[in-house]
């Protein structure tokens, strides 16, 4: 039965690996990508009410006991984020249906989207750290060739800046893994939590935790942002979708499950680095969010906000605040995928990117303009939709540990994210009409239908805060005491 584990991970790669020999049928392309997304989906739902009733579950590789093999672990939160991951996904595959260029998905277009999915599912559930690395890496490959399909000049630019960041980030990933292995003698992430508590977090052990914090914060936009907007700005709208939900929540999970598995002995330095960076991502992503008038520019500075509130959660380090950060990181990668998608069909209706030059949308396209005030709404905290729950949650334990500085920056950005998407709401889909009854480009069915099934998610996942309530308090109580997860991972 543990084998279910590796499912999320090794279904996508296989279909992957299908995919390249049946290039020339596209509609068995799209499709087969479409129901190993709703099988992960069915597979995740299983895993998190298991764990409810077993606890912590492992699957050891090729029958090698820990610390001396490659496992996957699957806990609360690492399910909860695969799960979100293959409800996006799926969602995002429809919208790829319509709108992505046939000479794309001759490109191997679903086989990448899959091998992207198999390498953030695997980072999620993996309980080594050199695997980690590999799974990163499949991520980043498959990453690699969706933002440069097209090759378009822009994309070419921004995608070589998006390789250059990426590279770099991995080398300094690989001798921070070098350096605790030299210091520990492990990689299997319980054995070294188990080791650090022994032995202590000494000084050289806080300076390889700083660079593995560098590591994440390059990876997932924290403070070390510069490539972030124009990156995720250049490729097909479903894929800019995929890469704001899913890439920089891969490392905002590793920097959650690092800090609070390994390095959480000087939380005077570490949590502190982290809430300082946190509290800097929020003001610069507040600004960016507001400095620009280009709708794809305004949509990633949100992406940059959002990464610097859920650190906020892991900087405060209380019960209350990861709670608030989990439930924050399923609503971002359900609205940001959503925020993605509408940015991206405002610009196929209008041909125009920049707000001063889209008005009165919601004439032509009233459904698509109140999705957009949903979605605002839900970014800006209103009840009862998904963002207020993470943000209540994550200011009690902000006010519980005495950070009121990290709780005024993480509200004030709040503010600031209201105001970016209410003057997009206000310039583009308010006041007079731009596109007249011989221009305007009918809504297709597959653009707007993914946009109806993510606000939904938005809407029921505020609505069920309740009954999830007790898979993200079983997460943020395993990531609150190592123990748990040292003992499922170490003691048969």
């Amino acid at each position: 039965m543990n084998n279910l584990l590796v499912m999320p991970m090794a279904i996508p790669v296989l279909a992957g690996i299908l995919l390249i020999f049946l290039r020339p049928y596209v509609k068995a392309q799209r499709w087969i990508s479409f129901f190993v997304m709703i099988a992960n989906i069915g597979i995740s739902i299983y895993l998190l009410n298991w764990i409810q009733t077993d606890g912590v579950q492992r699957l050891d590789f090729g029958g090698w006991q820990p610390p001396f093999g490659i496992l996957f672990v699957a806990d609360s939160f690492s399910v909860i984020l695969v799960l979100t991951t293959s409800i996006v996904t799926a969602i995002c595959l429809l919208y790829a249906f319509s709108s992505v260029e046939k000479s794309y998905e001759n490109m191997f277009f679903y086989s990448f989207v899959n091998f992207l999915v198999a390498g953030v599912n695997g980072s999620f559930l993996t309980g080594d750290l050199f695997n980690l690395y590999v799974c990163f890496e499949v991520m980043l490959l498959a990453s690699y060739v969706l933002i440069a399909l097209g090759g378009r000049k822009v994309q070419l630019r921004e995608s070589m800046k998006y390789l250059v960041i990426n590279i770099l980030s991995s080398w300094f990933f690989l001798i921070a893994i070098a350096y605790l292995y030299g210091t520990l003698g492990t990689l299997n992430m319980a054995h070294l939590s188990e080791r650090i508590a022994e032995s202590g977090q000494t000084p050289l052990l806080t300076v390889i935790s700083i660079v593995f914090l560098t590591v994440f914060a390059l990876k997932s936009g924290l403070l070390l942002y510069f490539w972030l907007p124009g990156s995720y700005s250049v490729p097909a709208t479903a894929v800019s979708a995929l890469f704001g939900a899913l890439l920089t929540k891969v490392g905002i999970y590793v920097m959650i499950r690092t800090f609070t598995l390994l390095f959480y002995h000087e939380q005077q330095i570490t949590h502190l680095l982290i809430g300082i960076l946190a509290g800097l991502t929020l003001i610069g992503g507040s600004i960016g969010a507001i400095a620009y008038k280009d709708i794809r520019q305004i949509v990633a500075y949100n992406v940059i906000i959002a990464v610097g509130f859920i650190l906020v959660g892991l900087a405060v380090a209380t019960p209350e605040a990861l709670e608030g950060s989990i439930y924050y990181l399923m609503h971002d990668m359900i609205v940001k995928a959503l925020l993605f998608l509408l940015a991206g069909t405002m610009i196929i209706v209008t041909g125009e990117t920049r707000i001063d030059y889209m008005s009165g949308l919601i004439r032509n396209y009233p459904l698509f303009g109140w999705i957009f005030f949903i979605v605002m709404l839900s970014l800006a905290g209103v009840p009862p939709l998904s963002g207020f729950i993470g943000k209540v949650l994550v200011g009690q334990g902000a006010v519980n540990s005495g950070s009121y500085i990290l709780l005024a920056l993480a509200f004030i950005s709040s503010i600031f994210v209201l105001y970016s998407l209410l003057r997009v709401f206000l310039n583009c889909f308010w006041g007079e009409t731009i596109i007249s009854e011989e221009d305007e480009i009918p809504m297709k069915k597959g653009w707007l239908i993914p946009c109806v099934l993510l606000t939904a998610g938005t809407v029921i996942l505020g609505l069920a805060a309740e009954p999830l309530a007790i898979y993200v308090q079983d997460a943020a109580n395993t990531l609150m005491n190592p123990q748990i997860y040292i003992d499922a991972v170490l003691n048969d």
